[in-house]
């Protein structure tokens, strides 16, 4: 009979330890830790992200039953107190950071884009956390209340988040976006709010595409109509000059009905040779950006927190992107039609269970040894 690793080990397993410990250098703080390390606050926090544990105390009553395997994830129990103290002061820029390792490190094993188009596709869009203002103060939204926002730039190869700042509530989309530095070639989609015509112009400069919908009262003049063909939807199809002060901005319009609802859409985009159909298609692709919001609200701890300061409120945020990381890159190597929601309902159940992640996938599939050699492909 063979031995296997718990599930849960094999989550971590992914993380270069290597990495981590260069990282955690990088953004300690004042005082380096002695005894409870960033890999120990990591590993609980990954731990109540994925077994959907409700609060501090339940996160800590979770790994001390299982105190018995905690050696094997390279970590101990851990008291309350010191938990939430670690939240609350190592600063959450090295979650931050090891977030965006991740994501390198797992795009390779991502598969492709729906499209046959080369450019990269993102999708971007930002989602608003309700806080409680009595408890969150340092999030005041509004008069009564409190919130955070997650701007989300969605790669579409794998559907992996490649960039996600989070700020509050009050902090205009339109003011991150101008940030983003954004790959020569890709395609960028997203909705209305993120219309601003001196950032349409820096992404031209840049030799970044968009796609948007128009806004309905929108000024432009027509310079050019191309033939359509109505019958896949498309009722229009122009080059036209949107006014913007004394600066001439040109860009095409696509006219697209829906033939399903009988709805019709104008889109806007500065791509001038794709079809006119398939920028359509594009821009019904943005709701995969929705479906990901809903999915880390519902699977995901981040609506309820670990602690109420900032840095414990964005290190349990960025630690919950890990999970998604790290949940998207078992579901690549699973190669079956598996949701990820299904996914994580799986791990949850059986999170400190001693069996290899795929035998959970398909236990009826035999398997005469347990084979890490893809579990550690992230290693070097």
């Amino acid at each position: 009979m063979h031995t296997f690793t718990t599930v849960f080990a094999q989550f971590l397993s992914v993380v270069p330890r290597y990495l981590f410990v260069k990282l955690s250098k990088e953004h300690r703080g004042k005082r380096s830790p002695r005894t409870f390390l960033y890999w120990d606050q990591f590993v609980h926090l990954l731990h109540a992200q994925l077994a959907g544990c409700k609060s501090l105390r339940d996160g800590i009553m979770g790994m001390n039953a299982a105190a018995k395997r905690l050696y094997h994830l390279g970590t101990k129990p851990v008291s309350k107190s010191t938990f939430a103290d670690a939240n609350n002061m190592r600063p959450y820029t090295f979650f931050e950071a090891l977030f965006g390792e991740l994501y390198r490190r797992c795009l390779p094993k991502a598969p492709g884009k729906k499209f046959s188009f080369k450019n990269k596709l993102f999708s971007l869009d930002a989602s608003v956390v309700d806080l409680c203002l009595t408890l969150f103060p340092w999030a005041k939204f509004r008069t009564t209340k409190a919130g955070i926002k997650l701007h989300t730039l969605l790669d579409h190869d794998g559907y992996l988040p490649a960039v996600v700042t989070v700020t509050e509530a009050k902090c205009h989309e339109v003011n991150m976006a101008k940030l983003l530095q954004l790959p020569k070639g890709s395609i960028v989609v997203f909705d209305r709010g993120y219309v601003d015509h001196a950032w349409f112009r820096q992404l031209c400069k840049t030799d970044v595409f968009l796609v948007t919908r128009l806004k309905s009262n929108a000024r432009f003049i027509v310079l050019e109509r191309n033939e359509v063909d109505r019958t896949t939807g498309v009722t229009s199809d122009q080059t036209i000059q949107v006014a913007d002060g004394e600066k001439a901005l040109v860009l095409r319009r696509v006219g697209y009905r829906d033939q399903e609802t009988g709805k019709r859409f104008e889109f806007l985009t500065n791509h001038m040779t794709l079809s006119a159909r398939t920028i359509a298609d594009i821009y019904k692709e943005r709701w995969q950006v929705e479906i990901f919001f809903r999915f880390i609200k519902q699977n995901l701890k981040i609506k309820t927190f670990l602690g109420n300061s900032k840095n414990a409120v964005l290190s349990q945020v960025y630690v919950a992107l890990i999970a998604y990381l790290l949940l998207a890159y078992q579901k690549f190597l699973s190669k079956i039609g598996l949701s990820l929601h299904y996914l994580a309902r799986l791990v949850q159940r059986n999170l400190m269970q001693q069996c290899e992640i795929l035998d959970l996938v398909d236990p009826r599939q035999k398997r005469s040894k347990f084979n890490d050699s893809d579990q550690l492909t992230l290693l070097p």
